[in-house]
């Protein structure tokens, strides 16, 4: 196989220079390269276009590992001597002028973005300092100042819809010495009207991920005043980096956020954000959704309707409420003042708008994170999972539903008596989940089998896994703190406790005492005439477990009829005990009686 490729690489001598810009050579020449220098194929962003078109069907490879396929591949030392000979004849006795040229052909432009990206990944950084470099070709001056070749090169590709791909390319992998020098002649005073353009918005984009947190916050007061503007075009790719990035950079977001909000304030409530607005909802379309009777219309709640026969449910989106959708994923998950707000937003609106959204496939993933987010709050994702109660059925069975239905399994956390509650209803429509594929998902990603077979385990484990400390009362509820506690409570939660043969454990007597307001010697004192009151409280019938057989028209139980026999046996030989014992005394007594 190795011959193979070098057979032909052998072929192509002399005519790599005609393939970077040839139609069909060029994708040749690039995937040629990617193999030779060990890269890996599956790319993310925009490099993907370097080895595909964007109509190049998606071909995936059956027994392939795509988590190994994703790392950096070993090759032959053979690979790496002829890739980096490729390289040098692809643009050998090229000048700089027909390399600029390159920068703007949309066929050569992909094929000199993977070459300068292999010489500064594959070969090192310190290659751009060589006179041979492909970089140092492009940008020959030194230094990089206004007035130069150079600077007017750059400035052009800036805003070209192809060339400021290339210089994407640059500023991600050129050394640091050369992108702060870039930076801070070129890009550092004009970030504000950079953002602004349509395609200088992208290089700006790709500045601000290699900023350190000083050069990142300046950056970020030029650009806030002109998020207005990219909100109401529904360019809002930008300002989702930026807050990805002053997250990892530590730099705080609050006048970031008090923009955002100022862009979609609601109007009913102006301190709030209004999702819908930010989503590009309409208010005539948000009306409409609010005057369905109910909380979903009847449509969605046949288990037995396929879920593409059901294009009520969907709200239409448009590519700029997708990329609202991205910026309200992202703020749910940085910790702050951004996620609060988008949490306030979501909890502002109404249950089927809300209900229309976990069935939209590119506005469900908001409602996803805002329960998996792990700055998401407890009582918040309470009271969200508890407005999807009675439809989980129609959730599970719809495509972007029922990852909503996966994501709650982890928003339960701290929630089991919530996780107990949905998968009694999963259970209810075993049969409609079990004909969907969606449905299937769900019931195996809830351990529904488990749960049908040995729920008692299910239950312990689950338990275990979450807890339930989650089962608070809300701030001025019944059972708060604020509230006078009745003693009659404790008293009952310490009998019914005695009464199933349990232990009072540490963090349900601190429940005990926070739900019900009792002191600890209470608690133990009542504990204590319940412990001393045991034998004579009747204790209930124990739970139906093992198999159960019917004999009589009477259901019996080998457990059970285990366990009243051994009883049985232990009361006759209490019986025997007790006989034994008398009659010992009467004879002690009748030889007593002799004596005197």
């Amino acid at each position: 196989m190795e011959n193979l490729f070098l057979f032909a690489i052998t072929e192509l001598q002399g005519n790599l220079g005609f393939l970077m810009t040839d139609r069909f050579g060029a994708h040749v020449l690039r995937v040629l390269l990617t193999v030779l220098s060990g890269q890996p194929f599956e790319e993310t962003g925009t490099q993907k276009s370097l080895l595909a078109s964007k109509r190049k069907e998606t071909v995936e490879v059956a027994n392939v590992d795509k988590e190994k396929d994703a790392n950096t591949r070993a090759v032959p030392e053979a690979f790496t001597t002829n890739l980096e000979k490729m390289m040098n004849d692809s643009v050998a006795g090229l000048e700089t002028s027909y390399l600029r040229t390159l920068a703007t052909h949309p066929i050569g432009n992909p094929s000199l973005q993977l070459l300068i990206r292999l010489e500064l990944t594959h070969f090192g950084k310190q290659r751009a300092k060589e006179e041979t470099s492909i970089l140092k070709k492009l940008l020959p001056d030194d230094p990089l100042i206004e007035g130069t070749e150079s600077a007017a090169f750059i400035n052009n590709l800036v805003y070209d819809a192809v060339g400021s791909r290339l210089l994407e390319t640059i500023l991600e992998y050129a050394p640091g010495k050369l992108f702060k020098q870039l930076y801070k002649e070129f890009f550092r005073e004009r970030m504000g009207s950079l953002a602004r353009n349509e395609v200088a918005g992208y290089v700006v984009a790709k500045i601000v991920e290699r900023l350190s947190s000083d050069d990142l916050s300046k950056a970020v007061e030029l650009i806030l005043p002109q998020v207005p503007n990219l909100a109401e075009r529904g360019r809002t790719s930008l300002v989702r980096i930026i807050i990805e990035r002053c997250a990892a950079r530590g730099v705080d977001t609050t006048k970031l956020a008090e923009t955002i909000h100022n862009c979609w304030a609601d109007d009913d409530k102006p301190d709030d954000l209004s999702l819908a607005k930010m989503l590009l909802i309409s208010p005539s379309e948000a009306a409409a959704v609010a005057a369905v009777t109910g909380v979903v219309p009847p449509i969605l709640e046949l288990p037995s309707v396929v879920p593409a026969e059901q294009p009520t449910k969907i709200i239409p989106t448009t590519p700029a409420s997708i990329h609202t959708s991205l910026l309200a994923q992202t703020m749910l998950r940085t910790p702050g003042v951004t996620a609060t707000l988008i949490n306030t937003a979501i909890s502002n609106l109404s249950d089927p708008l809300c209900l229309r959204l976990a069935f939209t496939p590119t506005l469900s993933p908001i409602l996803q994170t805002s329960l998996t987010a792990p700055s998401a709050p407890l009582i918040f994702r309470r009271k969200l999972i508890k407005r999807f109660y009675s439809h989980i059925c129609a959730l599970a069975l719809d495509p972007a539903g029922s990852h909503l239905v996966d994501a709650i399994w982890a928003g339960t956390q701290g929630m089991a008596f919530a996780r107990e509650r949905i998968a009694e209803e999963l259970a209810e429509s075993e049969s409609v989940l079990r004909d969907s594929r969606w449905g299937r998902k769900v019931w195996r990603n809830w351990k529904m089998d488990l749960y049908r077979r040995k729920r008692r385990e299910w239950v312990r484990s689950v338990r275990g896994e979450v807890g339930n400390d989650g089962f608070l009362s809300f701030p001025g509820g019944p059972g708060s703190s604020d509230e006078k506690p009745n003693p009659e409570q404790v008293q009952k939660a310490v009998r019914t406790k005695r009464k199933q043969g349990k232990e009072l454990v540490g963090s349900e007597v601190d429940a005990i005492k926070r739900n019900g307001g009792e002191s600890a010697e209470t608690i133990e004192k009542t504990a204590t005439a319940v412990r001393d009151a045991a034998p004579i409280i009747k204790a209930p019938t124990p739970p139906n477990r093992g198999y159960n057989r019917v004999r009589g028209g009477q259901q019996h139980n080998k457990q059970d009829d285990a366990a009243a026999q051994g009883k049985s046996k232990l009361d006759q030989a209490r019986q025997r005990f007790v006989m034994n014992k008398e009659k010992r005394e009467r004879v002690i007594a009748n030889q007593s009686t002799g004596e005197a």
